[in-house]
């Protein structure tokens, strides 16, 4: 993924007003950020504990979708695996995250969901670049490229669910 600057992340949400974008908090660290392991930038909203963003890539055009999730989740005391990168993790490590849909359906109150990693480094796990504090990845015979192709095909087809 190319460096983003402010400017680029508040312009490319998708599923929130022009209001609402320039009031997202956006993470500071832009310029340390690993963006040649990253297919998409993921960040938890420090001012608000049960919204989360993502900016990716798609189509030529950078698409950022507001997610929220459940501040407290309960019942989780199994391994839970993310849906994206296939990563486990246990306890609340993974999180369903919904997100309103792009135009008049959001405007309707309708969203779709998926479940991700929690802190959102999908990316890091399967290049192996974030180790887990506990969990795994599943051993795979694909190669890392065909990891990386199938996981941003699955954000790409949560992504596809939004316009629909």
């Amino acid at each position: 993924m190319r460096p983003l600057t402010e400017q680029d992340i508040r312009n490319s949400f998708v599923n929130c007003s022009k209001g609402e974008a320039k009031r997202l908090a956006v993470p500071r660290d832009l310029a340390e950020q690993p963006w040649d392991d990253l297919d998409f930038l993921g960040w938890r909203d420090p001012g608000a504990p049960d919204r989360s963003c993502l900016v990716t890539e798609r189509a030529g055009r950078l698409t950022g979708v507001t997610l929220r999730f459940p501040s407290r989740q309960r019942g989780f005391l199994h391994r839970s695996m993310c849906s994206v990168c296939l990563t486990t993790h246990p306890g609340n490590g993974v999180s369903l995250m919904t997100a309103r849909k792009a135009g008049t359906a959001g405007r309707e109150g309708n969203s779709v969901g998926i479940y991700m990693c929690a802190d959102l480094a999908c990316s890091l796990y399967v290049r192996g670049k974030k180790e887990l504090n506990s969990g795994s990845r599943i051993e795979e015979s694909l190669t890392l490229e065909q990891q990386i192709a199938r996981a941003t095909g699955h954000l790409s087809a949560f992504l596809d669910h939004l316009y629909a």
